[in-house]
């Protein structure tokens, strides 16, 4: 079992129906364009990755489906809206590869506890109006 906090950030999770085994990605900012600062907290590197990990490990491309989560935007409005270009790198890449996208929640103005089993493709998602470490109690024991 794993888990995240996001709010505008975006969780893709993969899963091989085949090989019965999966990966999560948890990304900050929806995209970069400079090598030499390309990390996991950019979508177009980070779910790139787990798909390239996934597949080293044996799984196949065409035996994926993925879950969308987060993607919230700021209560009070600033313009642009990061949740909303998280949520649509996501499914961009995912279309690209032509990964199925068996669910999505995204979106609105809470923020998201994500709980992902790796052995079972098992997803829950907790909305909360405010993230703090004592918010997973009574969870952390359990899962």
């Amino acid at each position: 079992m794993v888990r995240t906090v996001v709010g505008s950030a975006v969780v893709v999770t993969l899963w091989d129906r085949q090989a019965q085994r999966g990966g999560i990605t948890h990304y900050l900012y929806p995209r970069t364009d400079n090598r030499k600062g390309a990390t996991a907290r950019f979508g177009n590197v980070a779910v790139l990755a787990l798909i390239n990990m996934l597949t080293v490990e044996g799984c196949l491309p065409e035996a994926l489906e993925a879950h969308i989560i987060g993607g919230a935007g700021h209560p009070e409005g600033s313009g642009v809206n990061i949740g909303d270009q998280n949520v649509a790198m996501a499914r961009e890449i995912l279309a690209k590869k032509q990964i199925i996208v068996v669910s999505e929640d995204v979106g609105g103005f809470m923020g998201r506890k994500v709980l992902f089993n790796l052995a079972t493709n098992e997803v829950a998602v907790i909305k909360v109006e405010k993230l703090r470490a004592t918010d997973w109690y009574p969870y952390e024991d359990r899962w």
